[in-house]
């Protein structure tokens, strides 16, 4: 049985993956401090998946240092716009959820 302090399943992190790049184009330290919780390995693990799969443009600039910046592409716009619902509702009732949470009784 998953737990509060259990990381969340791999699946998981491709969602906020997507909403935080609706906002725009980010380098790699910056993403991860927009997916709140998501591991170093997992968050480049994710990248390359969504890469692969055409959603996310990884543009890697020749400079000293290397400086890389993610966007999504078309395909990874549409996917939000898919999405946009769902995190609207996130948005509206996360707060509500966490109080119904807190309230729980321990076991």
């Amino acid at each position: 049985m998953r737990t509060d302090r259990d990381p969340p399943p791999v699946r998981f992190w491709k969602p906020l993956i997507l909403w935080a790049l609706h906002d725009g184009t980010y380098r790699f330290g910056e993403l991860k401090r927009h997916v709140s919780g998501v591991s170093e390995k997992m968050l480049i693990q994710q990248l390359r998946e969504l890469e692969a799969d055409g959603v996310v443009h990884r543009e890697v600039y020749r400079e000293v240092p290397p400086r890389v910046e993610y966007s999504l592409t078309e395909l990874g716009q549409a996917l939000n716009t898919a999405l946009l619902p769902l995190g609207e509702w996130g948005d509206t009732y996360m707060r509500q959820i966490l109080a119904n949470k807190s309230k729980e009784p321990t076991a």
